[in-house]
């Protein structure tokens, strides 16, 4: 049969149990990575089967409900390079099995197209009456509810104690990037208040580059909700780990979760822990201090320069989706510079790529396009090219010199 699609339309019966099957190549990347096998939604209830080996089910009792799809790892020493074979039995007792479009995937892998189907046992045909009054399962979890996610999954740890934070979040919120300036310092007083703590550890990460690169200098919505984020540090016990250096063009989750996890565990160490082995812990990059401007340049000074500012060698590719391996070329926008990222813009606030170099704990921005600049951004993109770091090998945080309208600032829930 071809899936997706209605099964009863290939001649089967309307309902029963099936299976199906289907041969999967796999590159030897992807083996070695491992992959998640995502099934629904589908009425009814299933086992998954991989290269012969059963990976897990799901019941009456684990079924959420209808129309929710669910998710199964496949472990690399379960996967080899080449052909495998991915095996569902289907039970679906009172319902004509659908497949729906993009229900069936491994990985990156979409597995529409051509699958084995057998009958292993047929039901009889009901009535339309009879399918109508059939029991079903319709319960759904609420879907982006105001405070769904915090009573599900949040309140019932309250009664615990907690040593603080460790918090990813915010691509939801991009949309609305502006409003994020209310929204997380609200959760994190909220937290606080919930547990108790004032002093409550709060650790979050800034949201990582994401989407296309572009060639010329744009308003970005990923910007200034990163900016928002930087907002919250101005409360007490909280830090923020930058990850501008570490998305992936095509892929949201990115996968390289370790270095973002070293990077909130220095925040932990230095804040929490203080000097190790009497040594103080680096633990943020490059920010923004304050902007003077000198003749026809700008300079930028930071905080934050452990070891001192220092231009990272640019690769010549970036990544796309290293799920897949695939990569782009790096195609530099200031070629001749010594830092990328940065833009300058004069009274007209048309921003244009710069020039910039380190000089001491200041950067010097130019270009021969903005004789009279008035402000600077950096990284300001969903997806920047930049390359300023300090000695402790840690990335600057994107910023912008200016307070012009944000592109989010009417955007609401």
């Amino acid at each position: 049969m071809t899936l997706p699609g209605k099964v009863a339309e290939t001649g089967f019966p309307s309902s029963g149990v099936f299976w199906i099957r289907h041969d999967i190549d796999v590159s030897a990347l992807l083996a070695r990575q491992g992959f998640k096998i995502m099934i629904g939604p589908l009425e009814g209830y299933w086992q998954v089967y991989w290269n012969g080996r059963k990976l897990d089910e799901m019941t009456y009792a684990q079924l959420p409900g209808n129309n929710f799809p669910c998710y199964f790892a496949v472990p690399p020493e379960q996967i080899r390079a080449g052909k495998n074979t991915l095996a569902i039995r289907i039970y679906s007792p009172a319902s004509p099995l659908v497949v729906p479009g993009r229900t069936l995937w491994a990985g990156p892998i979409v597995l529409d197209g051509k699958w084995f189907a057998k009958v292993e046992r047929a039901f009889p045909e009901l009535s339309p009456d009879a399918m109508d009054s059939a029991p079903r399962m319709t319960y759904r979890l609420p879907e982006m509810l105001p405070g769904s996610l915090y009573n599900a999954r949040i309140h019932p740890l309250v009664r615990y104690s907690i040593a603080g934070v460790l918090w990813y979040q915010g691509e939801s919120n991009v949309s609305r990037a502006y409003q994020y300036r209310i929204v997380l310092p609200t959760l994190i007083k909220g937290w606080r208040e919930k547990w108790k703590r004032d002093d409550l550890p709060f650790y979050f990460c800034q949201v990582c580059n994401n989407n296309p690169k572009l060639s010329a200098p744009a308003e970005s919505a990923w910007a200034e909700l990163r900016e928002s984020q930087s907002l919250a540090l101005a409360l007490p016990d909280t830090g923020q780990a930058i990850t501008i250096d570490l998305g992936e063009a095509g892929d949201l989750h990115f996968r390289d979760k370790k270095t973002v996890g070293h990077r909130l565990f220095l925040i932990a160490e230095a804040k929490q822990y203080g000097k190790v082995d009497g040594q103080l812990v680096s633990f943020s990059g490059p920010v923004y201090d304050s902007i003077a401007i000198e003749a026809e340049k700008a300079r930028v000074k930071f905080r934050s320069v452990d070891g001192g500012l220092v231009a990272v060698k640019l690769p010549p590719t970036y990544n796309v989706k290293t799920l897949t391996g695939e990569t782009a070329p790096l195609i530099r926008n200031s070629p001749l510079s010594e830092l990328e990222g940065f833009a300058i813009c004069g009274a007209d606030h048309k921003w244009i790529w710069a020039d910039a170099k380190i000089d001491g704990d200041t950067v010097l921005v130019w270009s021969d396009k903005v004789p009279a600049p008035v402000a600077v951004r950096y990284a300001w993109a969903d997806n920047p090219t930049c390359n300023l770091y300090n000695g402790a090998g840690l990335p600057a945080s994107p910023f912008r010199t200016d307070d012009f309208p944000a592109t989010t600032a009417n955007a609401r829930y």
